[in-house]
């Protein structure tokens, strides 16, 4: 038989989480180093199925894992899920910021630009519809510099894009892409005032796709994401 229990607070599971996800992405906490649930609770004041839950999380990451009379030991990062979209916040914010981002272009390079050319031929009216409307925001948040409007008009665009592919792989993608995003708003990464030219080639993008010119907009989403990777490299002097 099994105790009825009642569920851990979210916001206790979810802060030591994050506190524990982001030592480890930080290097804070360092492969092979070895933690134990007592000193877990010890530290953030909390129960053991907190505690134990925030590890059962990490362990499904690849960041920790538990073994009977060793304890909880950080694996190294070749055994991390990094496109867990979580993994990808923490080291963003605490860890290798600019390699991160650099790393995480390259990976849009391999999948928006085909992403484009599907959703050229698959892309119904509506999420025709939602791509020029997130541009036409993205536009008139550019100009007043409203970068959080902004960020939230291009992670519509980015997500209805991979959604329009009609491609699971690619749609599974979607957090991926909007972590890139809003990691590159919030250190800091973004020019006060988005870039025009590539304003313009979201909307050669929006265009594209409803005209159903593959690689036309296969064209402008590589020429999009090679624009932030451009801007990004400049900015880190890279």
């Amino acid at each position: 038989m099994f105790a009825v229990t009642t569920s851990p607070p979210v916001g206790q599971h979810a802060s030591v989480l994050a506190a524990l996800g982001g030592r480890i992405a930080s290097g804070a906490l360092a492969t092979g180093q070895v933690v134990t649930l007592d000193g877990i609770c010890a530290e953030h004041r909390v129960s053991r199925s907190v505690a134990r839950e925030a590890i059962r999380v990490l362990e499904s990451m690849g960041l920790v894992a538990s073994r009977r009379r060793v304890g909880i030991t950080i694996q190294p990062r070749e055994r991390w899920n990094v496109f867990d979209p979580r993994v990808i916040r923490w080291r963003l914010d605490l860890g290798d910021r600019t390699d991160q981002l650099l790393s995480l272009s390259e990976l849009r390079r391999g999948i928006e630009p085909v992403a484009a050319a599907l959703a050229a031929e698959r892309a119904d009216g509506e999420q025709c519809r939602v791509l020029a409307a997130a541009v036409s925001d993205m536009v008139v948040h550019g100009r007043s510099g409203d970068l959080e409007a902004y960020l939230r008009a291009d992670t519509l665009f980015h997500r209805t894009l991979l959604e329009a592919s009609g491609n699971e792989m690619l749609r599974a993608l979607q957090d991926v892409v909007a972590e890139v995003l809003s990691g590159r708003t919030h250190h800091g990464m973004m020019p006060a005032r988005p870039n025009p030219d590539a304003i313009a080639l979201h909307d050669e993008v929006a265009r594209a796709v409803r005209l159903g010119d593959g690689p036309g907009a296969e064209r402008a989403m590589r020429a999009i994401i090679d624009e932030a990777a451009a801007a990004l490299r400049a900015e880190q002097g890279h």
